[in-house]
């Protein structure tokens, strides 16, 4: 028999190494592996691991989905903890829940609420899946992964820096809001702490930004940078592990700078979008994400600022300076230093700093 979602459970590791190591109270369902097979439909064969697969039913008739982790890895067990750890104590809209885990006889899953619509690059890489996500449902998107990185970074109790945000842990849920997955490669920051180092890099490349990838440091700003990348993707359909360009000697945060600062920036866009009738305009959202993309953290905004900044149309930023990982210097043109630039109808009022954390 399944147990009920209202049991606590209490999850005693103690004799399990590169594990909890402590006792937790975690409100979470704790599975057996022939509980699994009853929602898995007798088999864990067809579960990749690494990967979230739908497979059945709760008792309750809450559909969930299943991820399986490595049965030997190092870095699965590392994971695994990351994951039972936030995701009991983190809870938020746009943050997708864990219901339950299973640690016996080797293996090692999670059980996730279901996501129907799957995860956001089956849409915005797909010809035909990307006109189901319309330039309104990419607003919903956007504006929900921010507030997603808003309560990690501001509004819960510990700071969380997520260091995998990208397109493919962003899933879908039924009216095609989105939830932040993935806590595998997450760190906890007391209020206080600005940065960390780290001599493991993790992450996905592309994604993570200079200071991490060379110096192994990392911060809320690297989750920006990540964020910035993504949003490229979201309003471009473009993959950054692809060269772009006339040429194609370009990557994507490249050729996205390139292109607006010679005003081109329509043209870097997914054809399929129209902001005409939306207060959210894609070069924008353009200009923020290449901001969110600068090499310096120092000259990313903060996601606080971010959000401020997307909904107020009376606001202005600071034109971005060519984006990390460039492979080109900056030529001497117009609004690349740092200055002012309209957009639209946004007017002059240049933010520097919105809180000061």
């Amino acid at each position: 028999m399944i147990p009920s979602l209202e049991i606590i459970v209490t999850l005693e590791i103690i004799g399990l190494a590169m594990m909890i190591h402590k006792v937790l109270e975690i409100r979470l369902i704790m599975l057996k592996i022939e509980d699994c097979l009853v929602i898995l439909h007798g088999t864990l064969q067809g579960i990749k691991i690494g990967y979230f697969l739908v497979q059945g039913k709760l008792r309750n008739g809450q559909e969930i989905a299943v991820k399986r982790l490595s049965e030997t890895s190092t870095q699965g067990l590392e994971e695994f903890e990351n994951e039972v750890i936030l995701t009991a104590k983190l809870q938020h809209i746009n943050l997708v829940k864990v219901v339950g885990f299973c640690i016996e006889k080797k293996e090692k899953m999670l059980i996730y609420e279901y996501m129907p619509n799957k995860s956001l690059d089956s849409y915005i890489y797909n010809q035909v899946r990307r006109l189901l996500l319309n330039w309104e449902k990419r607003v919903q998107v956007i504006e929900g992964i921010i507030q997603g990185l808003l309560y990690l970074q501001e509004y819960s109790r510990l700071t969380i820096i997520h260091r995998d945000l990208k397109a493919s842990n962003i899933l879908l849920d039924i009216d095609m809001k989105p939830k932040i997955s993935d806590f595998g490669m997450a760190r906890i920051f007391k209020k206080d702490e600005v940065e960390a180092n780290t001599l493991r890099v993790v992450g996905t490349m592309g994604y993570i930004p200079p200071e991490y990838v060379e110096q192994g440091i990392y911060s809320t700003k690297s989750d920006v940078f990540s964020f910035g990348v993504l949003l490229l993707q979201i309003i471009s359909g473009k993959k950054n592990t692809c060269l772009h360009g006339p040429d194609e000697n370009l990557n994507l945060l490249e050729y996205a700078y390139e292109m607006w600062r010679d005003g081109n920036g329509m043209e870097f866009m997914d054809p399929s979008l129209d902001d005409k009738t939306s207060s959210c305009k894609l070069l924008k959202c353009m200009q923020i994400s290449l901001l969110c993309a600068q090499k310096n953290p120092l000259d990313r905004p903060t996601m606080l600022e971010v959000s401020y900044l997307l909904k107020d149309v009376n606001l202005a930023m600071n034109s971005p300076k060519r984006p990390a990982f460039s492979t080109r210097e900056d030529e001497e043109v117009g609004n690349s230093n740092g200055s002012v630039q309209e957009i639209g109808e946004v007017d002059t009022a240049t933010i520097t700093q919105l809180v000061a954390r």
